[in-house]
């Protein structure tokens, strides 16, 4: 059996590909094995998900852009990962390796090239991160979901689109709305803030509840560790800190959605035809790559925006009446936007690049 290697975490947004995927690659008779960091969010999705597929974790370091004494012992950490890394590749033989991004895939890239193992890289964003820009130098093609990315990697770049997981599509809204306790008579407004979590959308939330449940039932994804002891109660409103094998049936339960703007997950709610309230996290704290993405979607007509900023109390609330109010436009836009390959026809698109 082929063995072949993943890698990439760090956030939810590096690792959902690689979970879509995994399943087409198994059918085609490939052996995965999953590269992270130990104690990651990574190891959590793939042993919840994929308990069968072997997780290997590495020593790697952060790569920030700010000043810190961390960045004096990352280096190192980093040189122990390659080190592991390639170890594991001599052990084990992968065909290729497959990263989507996220500093522990850097020791990986790195790895692969040592031990010439052909290396493909995904990126989301519409520009590339730190990480796949090192990693980019090891890898025989980068793979991009905007058309705009792949021009960041000259001979390497190639647009395909976004990759949505197709379970997504199954959820029942009956279901969901059992689930939560919820009815048909007000509609549904799903809150996340990724897959960490926000303070700044959590403290906003808890501001407005409670005029938000007069005009809607709320389901308040806080992220682990965000739902405080004695949480507000209220029939109109359910909180989870969040939600594995229940969001195919939130999600189809769900009619409006207030969201962080990483790539992947704006994708699904586009493909899943649902208008958005999209709040990027802030150029202070990320390179605004969320920005960029929302930017992208508001000059689409698939969703409002409020950049973190200028967030208020008052905006929040003005936002969600727009979207309410331009539902029917922003519908329609998203209806127009392209289909994504599914995960079947991108596993037999790694499997070209690998043999380029």
């Amino acid at each position: 059996m082929k063995t072949l290697f993943l890698t990439g975490g760090g956030t939810a947004g590096h690792v959902s590909l690689n979970l879509a995927i995994i399943p087409e690659l198994e059918k085609k008779g490939y052996a995965v094995h999953y590269i992270g960091s130990a104690n990651s969010i990574e190891q959590e999705l793939v042993q919840e998900y994929y308990p069968h597929v072997p997780f290997h974790s590495i020593s790697t370091g952060k790569l920030r852009r700010y000043i810190s004494v961390e960045n004096i012992k990352d280096p190192f950490k980093v040189v122990a990962g390659v080190g592991q890394s390639v170890q594991l590749m001599l052990k084990h033989k992968p065909v290729a390796v497959f990263s989507k991004g996220g500093f522990v895939s850097v020791p990986v890239a790195l790895a692969a090239k040592l031990t010439n193992k052909p290396l493909v890289i995904h990126e989301s964003d519409m520009s590339p991160g730190l990480a796949n820009k090192i990693a980019s130098q090891f890898a025989k093609t980068v793979l991009t979901v905007f058309d705009t990315t792949a021009k960041h990697f000259p001979g390497k770049g190639l647009s395909v689109g976004p990759i949505i997981r197709p379970e997504l599509f199954s959820g029942s809204r009956d279901k969901g709305l059992a689930q939560l306790g919820f009815t048909n008579e007000l509609p549904v407004l799903l809150i996340m803030g990724g897959s960490q979590g926000s303070a700044k959308i959590n403290q906003l939330v808890r501001e407005t509840r409670m005029q938000l449940v007069e005009s809607f039932q709320i389901i308040h994804l806080a992220g682990k560790g965000h739902v405080e002891v004695g949480e507000w109660s209220h029939p109109n409103y359910r909180i989870f800190e969040f939600v594995t094998d229940d969001l195919s049936d939130f999600l189809a339960t769900t009619d409006f959605i207030i969201s962080r703007a990483g790539s992947n997950a704006i994708f699904e709610f586009l493909a899943l035809q649902k208008p958005m309230y999209l709040i990027p996290l802030s150029k202070k704290a990320s390179r605004g790559d969320q920005v960029e993405n929302a930017h992208y979607f508001v000059k689409k007509g698939y969703a409002v925006m409020t950049e973190e900023d200028l967030l208020t109390a008052e905006e929040f609330t003005n936002a969600i009446q727009e979207l309410v109010s331009r539902q029917e436009e922003i519908r329609s836009k998203q209806q127009q936007a392209a289909s994504s390959p599914s995960p079947v026809a991108f596993v037999s698109l790694l499997e070209e690049q690998f043999k380029k």
